[in-house]
């Protein structure tokens, strides 16, 4: 009796190991790269939401710094690597890859639920290609001015809904204090495409610059460009922070955040942040459109940051599932339950926009979709150019050398050379790489 009794323990203890290992053999784990900056890392919080309702499918999160990640996801799908299942990708990549076929088409297979024509035209145009939307927007953004109301009040000033960077620049001397660590203005100056390339281009088109002619001529030897980096440093000279060649969007959200920054130029993605329980200045914040300069454009740009599943990625059909639910409306509805309709990602649904909720809250929401609205990737400057791309040129070279024009003015900035030499050394690189590359 007992030796049978010893075999059927035997033989239900083998049998639940079994049922166990195929059940651990049904989890499909998904590879995520993204980019270290607050929406993300609070989507990687609210995950729980999404493993709960798909038991079956396992995260895991490779968050990287944003230039870092750039260069690791480029790597990884131009080899076909295969190290990722989801990658969080821009504008600028978009339409590159999906030229290439490396990116899995969302035109099917997401979720019932998830609306694509619920997107914001302009966000969803950048990021789709011969029909098949590529992408699924995270967050839209574009740019503007964010400032300290009393700091601008103190300085007998007053922001105008739309200022010339003429009035930034004088606003951003008065409003600098150096006794009490008080800086005018913080803008990017970390090398980088897109880092200070994406501010500096976007601002260069409110001047009239343009990176190429229509002959795809280099223009660093131009005078709007001089004008644009001769503005940009002696406004940051005179009122910026301390080290702020190695000040990207990061660094100066802490900046603005701790009551330092008078003034800041960038995305419009930051103004929950400058405005949420992290920020020692949240009841003095108020919103402006980028500057101009009166010739038409103004300087701020568009962008999303999207999740986008490469076709190396074996796993297509759990990504979209996680892909659908991290850029659902449910997904907007979950952050505003658990953060306030604040903090919900912005500039990708019209329904966010149509939300009175939500516009209560947010008391930047409609200067983010005029500033979105207003850019636009097919005119971004004042003369006619061969490119697409407000703060970027949409062609597979541009990243590389965006990067090294932006260490020349990086460098400029850090007061290692002159306006003049950092344009003479864009100009020159920027001839050789486009002329290799049979432009």
């Amino acid at each position: 009796m007992s030796i049978k009794r010893t075999l059927l323990s035997t033989v239900v203890g083998l049998g639940l190991t079994v049922g166990i290992a195929a059940a651990q053999d049904q989890v499909t784990t998904l590879t995520i790269a993204t980019v270290n900056n607050g929406d993300m890392i609070r989507m990687q919080g609210l995950t729980a939401d999404f493993t709960d309702k798909n038991p079956d499918i396992a995260l895991e999160w490779v968050t990287l710094e944003e230039n870092v990640l750039r260069q690791n996801v480029t790597t990884d799908i131009s080899t076909g690597g295969g190290a990722y299942d989801v990658m969080t990708i821009g504008t600028y990549e978009v339409p590159i890859w999906g030229n290439n076929d490396w990116l899995v088409s969302l035109n099917d297979g997401m979720a019932d639920d998830w609306d694509a024509g619920d997107l914001l035209p302009a966000i969803a145009g950048g990021l789709t290609v011969d029909g098949n939307l590529y992408a699924a927007p995270f967050y839209g953004e574009s740019s503007m001015v964010m400032y300290r109301t009393d700091l601008m009040e103190k300085a007998g000033l007053e922001m105008p809904d739309a200022p010339t960077w003429t009035f930034i620049r004088e606003a951003a001397a008065a409003m600098t204090d150096r006794d009490n660590e008080i800086n005018g203005i913080c803008a990017r100056g970390k090398a980088g495409w897109g880092e200070n390339m994406a501010f500096l281009t976007a601002m260069s088109n409110s001047f009239g610059a343009r990176w190429f002619d229509e002959d795809w001529n280099a223009q660093f030897d131009t005078q709007p460009w001089a004008d644009t980096l001769d503005f940009y440093l002696g406004m940051m000279n005179e009122s910026g922070p301390n080290g702020a060649a190695n000040n990207g969007f990061n660094e100066n959200l802490t900046l603005f955040q701790q009551g330092k920054c008078g003034m800041w130029i960038d995305a419009t993605v930051a103004a929950s942040f400058v405005t949420g329980a992290d920020s020692t200045v949240a009841d003095s914040v108020g919103f402006a459109l980028a500057p101009d300069n009166g010739l038409g454009p103004r300087g701020n740009w568009l962008w999303a940051w999207s999740l986008a599943i490469p076709k190396s990625s074996e796993k297509q059909d759990a990504a979209k599932k996680f892909v659908s639910w991290a850029t659902s409306k449910s997904y907007t509805e979950l952050v505003a339950a658990n953060e306030g309709w604040a903090n919900v990602p912005p500039g990708t649904r019209t329904s966010l926009y149509e939300n009175q909720e939500y516009l209560d809250a947010a008391p930047f929401a409609a200067m983010t979709l005029q500033s979105i609205n207003s850019a636009d990737p097919t005119n971004p400057t004042v003369d006619p150019v061969p490119y697409t791309g407000v703060q970027f040129v949409a062609i597979p070279e541009f990243a590389g050398i965006a990067n090294q024009v932006g260490q020349q003015f990086s460098d400029a900035l850090a007061g290692n050379q002159t306006a003049a030499q950092a344009l003479a050394a864009a100009q020159e690189l920027t001839v050789e790489e486009i002329e290799a590359a049979g432009y």
